[in-house]
């Protein structure tokens, strides 16, 4: 087999400046544990059956934890075996719960949660291939794609039951008394791929957590939850925050490791295309990776693009089977595109192709980036950043997962943040991963999950700490509303509907809107209220199952968009004007002559136009003018200001300082995910030369969901370093006066006019000179006033 680190470095693109920087991490040996005293032979043999000799001390250590009753987190890298850590306690439960009376269909019972119901699916199978014929594991999946007579088996029949947070949410919570005897039981929770957990989604499965604890304790279970991440900061702290209940973390990871290599990776200016105001444009990183891709699978390197969208990753294996095809025909063969919706025997046949060489090279989108197996790479391509390094420390790792040399390549997409990584590599290769923001006393998350609680059992006093902070108040707006009704028992649920419908706990706001065919009227699925107006307006490139479709017609009022199926040569993206008052300051910290501030605000925003820009390109065809309505999101926000008596100080012209203000606007909003697990579009900003509620220069920040995900709050958190990485961000930039790779933003209202790169770097070095050493500004200072 061909070495994947010595062909990177012998490919063109290596050597003529795009290869920016290369980092190698030596191989590591195993470090072995003892099988637990508690294991028996005859799982000790199922082990064995499947090619697990002995174990590896992490996976020893996590699951001794676990057989103990502590809830624990197993925190090490891709391919370490962490499914061993929860499956050994879990199956060796079971197996003891033989001699429990099964007559009555009494006994312990495992309940095993992922994101996806594919990883569901795919851990699933794992599990029968250990426990198969073994009568003591009765195992099923439970989700939206069960007929009645398979749900009704698992529910009195199943022991092990493998799930989704949704169907937890939605289904078995609220009908819990016919999942009486498997609750009853419940001996082990196990949360999979916990960092997956994160911003409004994390916040709410948070709750769902407690109200899954809060029902197994009604029928005398007390579980044991283990979880598993391959990529968390801080696990302990985090997944306490996510259970609910302090967590005990296993982090040194004993699995051997072959010598693997990263490399950084920038695509070359565009001369002839020119971008937004003139600015430079670089060579599209989908065009970059479909280049990569058929350079490494011609070399024979086994090779995984991912790629951010199904139609992306449609695109990247198109072009690379066309350029193989132009040497060799049967090599464009056997190259394939792997996108989410799969059924379990097409990823074994992908699996087996891989083993067995028949296939070189993938196109894929983040469904390979869980913990599903996907054996045989030896090379992972991403194009573009994923949005967290955790992201990309899973999908890099899906390469060498057999110990072999392997190699990763970062390729970066004209953005502020992924520019920034390849010319600093130590912010991506040399730190850890991000913390996993997310935040369980949002009002508009616990809001929800308190009635679903109270309708899936009275809520009492005693509840209301297993809920956490907010919970209180939460409890008496739902009184005061007419929701909740308080009797001496607790607060009871006093509606006809379900409460559990209130919210979907991946919803970031506002009553979903239906995407329906214009032709056939069949409804394709739905998208978020709150972001609706920047998906699915008239004109809007919507892509579903790969499929792709224009919008013919949306109407907010009636929650519907209409689409027809089309193939256009262009991407769409919305632009909003936003205006921001400061409701209330929560805390503030003074960095001598500016203020970095945290709180609620209220974001008034509107829709105004779209840009068509070619595909996989940041040139811009077209701005289509939009005729929608202002919204208003109340929500957090961190802010900072500096008086106008500094700000005339400065080297900065007063027409330059409304653009030095956006730009660092922009660009502060780019950089945020390198701290946060979010998204620059679960963002946005607002920046204004004298602002009326502080009489100042002032630049926020805000979250893009009711309440806040958490985000604005870690910005805050993290001030200094967060805008000194903006400053050298835009300072470090080859452009002269601006452009994607900085401070234009592909969804400013205004066109990214004014801008001013020079002026940002001005204004951040002003605001910078009175920072503190450190990181401190968690610490609130002042009072609360309101704007």
């Amino acid at each position: 087999m061909p070495d994947p680190i010595e062909t990177l470095l012998r490919l063109p693109g290596a050597t003529d400046g795009r290869l920016l920087h290369l980092a190698r991490e030596d191989a590591r040996d195993a470090v072995y544990a003892p099988w637990p005293s508690w294991v028996s032979d005859a799982l000790r043999a199922r082990y064995r059956a499947v090619g697990v000799e002995t174990l590896w001390a992490h996976q020893a250590e996590a699951a001794e934890l676990a057989h103990a009753g502590h809830h624990v987190v197993v925190a090490t890298g891709t391919a370490s075996g962490k499914s061993a850590a929860y499956q050994l306690p879990a199956l060796a439960a079971l197996e003891a719960g033989r001699a429990a009376d099964l007559r009555r269909g009494r006994g312990p019972t495992v309940l095993y949660l992922a994101p996806t119901k594919a990883l569901a699916h795919d851990q699933l199978q794992g599990l029968c291939r250990i426990t198969s014929g073994w009568e003591e594991v009765r195992a099923a999946a439970v989700d939206g794609d069960n007929t009645r007579e398979e749900r009704k088996w698992a529910r009195d029949h199943a022991n092990y039951v493998v799930t989704n947070p949704d169907l937890l949410h939605r289904t078995l919570l609220p009908s819990h008394a016919r999942w009486a005897r498997f609750l009853s039981g419940l001996q082990y929770v196990v949360v999979d791929e916990c960092h997956h957990y994160r911003g409004v989604f994390g916040s709410h499965v948070s709750h769902v957590l407690r109200r899954l604890r809060r029902i197994a304790a009604h029928y005398g279970a007390n579980p044991v939850v283990v979880l598993a991440s391959a990529t968390v900061a801080d696990p302990a702290r985090s997944a306490s925050r996510l259970a609910g209940a302090p967590v005990r973390a296993v982090t040194d990871d004993s699995a051997p490791r072959g010598e693997v290599a990263y490399a950084l990776w920038e695509p070359p200016l565009v001369e002839s295309a020119g971008g937004e105001n003139g600015a430079p444009v670089r060579r599209p990183a989908t065009v970059e990776a479909a280049g990569l891709l058929a350079d490494l699978v011609a070399a024979g390197v086994r090779t995984l693009a991912f790629v951010r969208s199904r139609r992306g990753a449609e695109s990247v294996a198109m072009s690379t089977r066309r350029m193989l095809a132009e040497a060799d025909a049967e090599l464009a063969e056997r190259v394939a595109t792997y996108r989410g919706g799969y059924l379990p025997e097409e990823r074994r046949a992908i699996e087996r192709d891989l083993r067995s060489g028949a296939l070189l090279g993938l196109a894929s989108t983040n469904a390979l980036e869980l913990g599903i197996d996907i054996a045989g790479l030896d090379a992972v391509v991403t194009t573009g950043f994923p949005g967290t390094r955790a992201a990309l420390r899973q999908q890099f790792g899906r390469a060498g997962r057999d110990g072999s040399r392997a190699a990763g390549v970062f390729i970066a997409r004209d953005d502020p943040l992924d520019t920034y990584l390849v010319h600093h590599p130590e912010a991506l290769l040399g730190a850890p991963v991000e913390g996993t923001v997310f935040d369980p006393s949002n009002p508009h998350v616990i809001g929800p999950h308190l009635a679903a609680a109270a309708q899936e059992l009275p809520l009492t006093v005693a509840d209301l700490e297993l809920f956490g902070e907010g919970a209180a108040e939460g409890v008496d707006a739902l009184a005061e509303a007419g929701w909740l009704r308080r009797r001496p028992q607790g607060w009871f649920w006093t509606r006809r509907e379900r409460a559990a419908d209130l919210v979907d706990i991946r919803s970031v706001g506002g009553p979903a809107v239906q995407i329906a065919d214009d032709a056939t009227g069949r409804v394709l699925g739905t998208v978020d209220g709150g972001r609706a107006d920047s998906t699915v307006h008239e004109g809007a490139v919507y892509v579903h199952r790969g499929e792709t479709y224009v919008v013919e017609h949306y109407e907010p009022a009636d929650q519907i968009a209409l689409v027809r199926p089309d193939r256009p040569d262009h991407t769409t993206t919305a632009r909003s004007v936003t205006d921001i008052a400061i409701v209330a300051e929560r805390a503030a910290v003074p960095w001598e002559r500016a203020t970095v501030a945290f709180g609620d605000v209220d974001v008034t925003s509107r829709v105004v136009s779209y840009v068509k820009r070619r595909s996989g390109s940041a040139q811009i065809l077209a701005e289509i003018p939009l005729d929608l309505p202002e919204h208003t999101l109340r929500t957090t926000a961190v802010w900072w200001t500096l008086p106008g008596r500094v700000v005339e100080s400065l080297d900065l012209d007063a027409a330059d300082v409304p653009g030095a203000a956006h730009a660092a606007e922009h660009a502060s909003i780019g950089l945020l995910p390198l701290l946060a697990t979010c998204d620059r579009w679960d963002i946005g900003g607002v920046s204004t030369a004298l602002h009326p509620d502080t009489g100042m220069l002032t630049v926020f920040v805000h979250d893009g969901i009711p309440g806040g995900a958490g985000f604005a709050r870690r910005g805050y958190d993290m001030a200094r370093t967060w805008l000194a990485t903006t400053r050298d961000a835009i300072a470090s930039c080859a452009c002269d006066t601006g452009c994607p790779s900085c401070v234009q933003s592909p969804k400013c209202g205004n066109g990214n006019n004014p801008l001013s790169k020079r002026g940002a770097v001005v204004l951040l070095d002003a605001l910078l000179a009175g920072a503190p050493g450190h990181d401190d500004a968690a610490q609130p200072v002042g009072g609360t006033r309101s704007g």
